[in-house]
């Protein structure tokens, strides 16, 4: 059994293209396999390996000295694999951790209200609530929260064209988003704000901790989440749903 753990954090990290080689050694080291994305605003990916190397993992990013604290507010999110989900061990350089092309989108300045996953019902089934799904269509197709919007779009970079074609301050006052680990709502709610929207939540942890933490019995979840791995989807209980071939996945959350 196979520990695999999605993570991101928004920070400054300047000296990123210095940090691809000691943090590729380190993971390697380690035999760890997955995707790792570092830009200047930060880190994000999914890798998978032993549960002790996956800790081990974790408490240096997040206290070693490879990012000197500068990651110690990451969003941790780790479930199992009975196969090795990855074919091999990437870490590549981005211009962002999670591609939205808008300047003014910055989770360091401002960012939507978290809700934690058991406060998520109350708050999407409130009649004045838009609920809106930021992820891909193909992902929205597998699966989603009941009564959310669909923005069909084929890529995040496209959000911000579906916001400012379709959403309006004045009309839409409170508005709940979510994605897969609640990287894609960090920027998407930051546009939103700077675009002058009054309320916007989004799920904190994303689906993922959703699946975790709410029973089945209360879930408004329905159909399957779409995971960038070889295991494809997840269900309840972070449960695996089946494979695919192998390097044929993304990095990240996407």
């Amino acid at each position: 059994m196979y520990k695999v753990c999605a993570f991101y954090q928004f920070a400054a990290l300047p000296d990123f293209r210095e940090l691809r080689e000691p943090l590729r050694a380190f993971c390697a080291g380690l035999s760890l396999k997955g995707s790792v994305l570092l830009a200047q605003e930060g880190i994000n990916g999914t890798i998978a390996g032993s549960a002790d190397a996956i800790d081990a993992f974790a408490h240096e990013l997040a206290h070693g000295a490879m990012f000197g604290g500068r990651l110690n507010n990451l969003e941790l999110k780790c479930s199992t694999a009975e196969a090795m989900p990855f074919g091999r061990l990437k870490v590549r350089l981005k211009k962002e951790i999670v591609t939205l092309g808008d300047a003014a989108a910055d989770p360091t300045r401002q960012v939507g209200i978290y809700v934690d996953a058991r406060e998520w019902n109350a708050l999407i089934t409130s009649p004045d609530t838009l609920v809106l799904d930021t992820r891909n269509a193909f992902e929205v197709a597998m699966g989603t929260f009941e009564g959310a919007v669909d923005p069909d779009i084929k890529s995040f970079g496209q959000f911000k064209d579906f916001a400012a074609q379709k959403l309006d301050p004045a009309k839409h006052r409170k508005i709940a988003m979510f994605c897969t680990g609640g990287i894609r709502c960090e920027k998407a709610s930051s546009h939103l704000l700077a675009r002058g929207f009054a309320e916007v939540y989004h799920l904190k942890g994303g689906i993922l901790k959703y699946l975790e933490v709410v029973p089945e019995a209360q879930s408004r979840w329905r159909g399957e989440c779409f995971v960038f791995d070889e295991r494809v989807a997840l269900g309840h209980g972070l449960q695996e749903i089946g494979l695919r071939e192998r390097d044929k996945g993304h990095a990240g959350d996407e």
